[in-house]
């Protein structure tokens, strides 16, 4: 090889570094800004998003209705109407005891506290302490006691203000879905008249179709799977005799959306209760253990069996999303995180280009369902 094509080798190679490097950097700047996006416009992305996989999810019932006979707009009517009524009478029929259990937190806190006193067994050494802070407190001036008391009632004030912004999401969230679904498929019928070959029109279509066949499967399993989860906690927690049943089981039932967290979060609320409520300690251990067997039962056998190995997906990114979108968007960040991981791995398996993508997204013993997808 000549001087001349070795020095032109070397530059296309130093080219080839400087070409790729801008590349990685550009599209670190980009999730950078994605990632701070989101958390900057989460109050307005967080009803559109939920609205956008909602109406995924009854874009089927919605065709159905219409090969029934009923035009679009009546048919959104039905399905808003139908989701406002049954969120409307859950709400009713455990708003009392739900209350309850709000009402008595702090007296709940101390119970917590005199339980766990009795159990370390180190209850005068904590009396002496707490005589010690009563004579440290009644020392210092009086304003520090109301001090404390405005800053609890500054906490139940800012509940109470946030619960109109909620109220106005989930209003936002059923407005935009009623016109999503009431426009029928005019939004497929947009991507199909500015794409440019028919081969692309047949894939966006196929890729929709594909998306909202995957997410209602998913979430239609999974929230029967949590209803008979749901309902198997409040049975055996009636049995064990805790308070409430019914608010265990609808709790079980909505955390369940939640990977992995939502389990944990229930064991912890059982437990907690139980601890307060039973006369002992071993009993409430009992009502944790059978909770989480339950969940594990679910998780490990039940969910496996009736998802399918189509809807799989690697658990370490399930959880790091859950986590991300916890992070970013609080408890609704959590339940959309897994229908979005579904959404874009049936996207990646239609496209070649995205099929690694696909690859890593999906569980282990599924990638030849992605490839094959991507080949057809």
């Amino acid at each position: 090889m000549t001087d001349v094509e070795t020095e032109g080798s070397e530059r296309v190679a130093r080219e080839d570094v400087t070409i790729s490097m801008p590349r990685w950097a550009i599209i670190g700047i980009f999730l950078m800004l994605l990632v701070g996006g989101l958390a900057y416009a989460r109050d307005f992305l967080m009803p559109v998003v939920l609205a956008l996989l909602l109406q995924l999810v009854f874009s089927p019932v919605r065709r159905q209705l219409e090969r029934w006979g009923l035009p679009s707009a009546l048919a959104a009517i039905l399905i808003v109407g139908t989701l406002v009524t049954g969120g409307a009478a859950g709400v009713a029929s455990l708003a009392v005891p739900a209350s309850g259990w709000v009402d008595r937190a702090p007296e709940i806190g101390l119970e917590l506290r005199e339980k766990f006193e009795e159990i370390r067994g180190v209850t005068e050494g904590v009396e002496e302490a707490a005589q010690q802070v009563d004579e440290i407190t009644e020392s210092e001036e009086e304003p520090n006691v109301q001090r404390v008391k405005v800053e609890e009632e500054g906490n139940a004030l800012a509940i109470a203000m946030s619960l109109p912004a909620v109220l106005a999401q989930v209003v936002f969230t059923l407005i935009l879905l009623f016109f999503l679904l009431s426009s029928g498929d005019m939004f497929y019928e947009k991507i199909v008249y500015v794409l440019p070959s028919f081969r692309d029109k047949r894939r966006a279509i196929r890729i929709a179709y594909d998306i909202e066949r995957k997410l209602s499967r998913y979430l239609s399993t999974i929230a029967l799977i949590n209803a008979g989860l749901g309902v198997s906690v409040g049975l055996v927690l009636w049995w064990l005799g805790m308070p409430s049943p019914a608010l265990f089981a609808v709790l079980a039932f909505l955390l369940n959306f939640i990977p992995y967290v939502g389990s944990l979060l229930g064991v912890g609320a059982a437990v907690i209760v139980a601890i307060v409520t039973l006369d002992t300690l071993n009993q409430a251990l009992a009502v944790g253990a059978v909770y989480f067997v339950l969940t594990s039962i679910e998780g490990q056998i039940v969910t496996p069996y009736f998802v399918g190995r189509s809807l799989r997906l690697n658990t370490v990114v399930v959880f790091l999303s859950v986590t991300l979108f916890a992070w970013l968007w609080s408890v609704v960040g959590m339940l959309v995180a897994t229908p979005l991981l579904v959404a874009v791995r049936t996207f990646c398996e239609h496209v070649p280009g995205l099929q690694n993508l696909g690859h890593f997204l999906s569980a282990r013993g599924a990638e030849s369902e992605v490839s094959e997808t991507s080949d057809s």
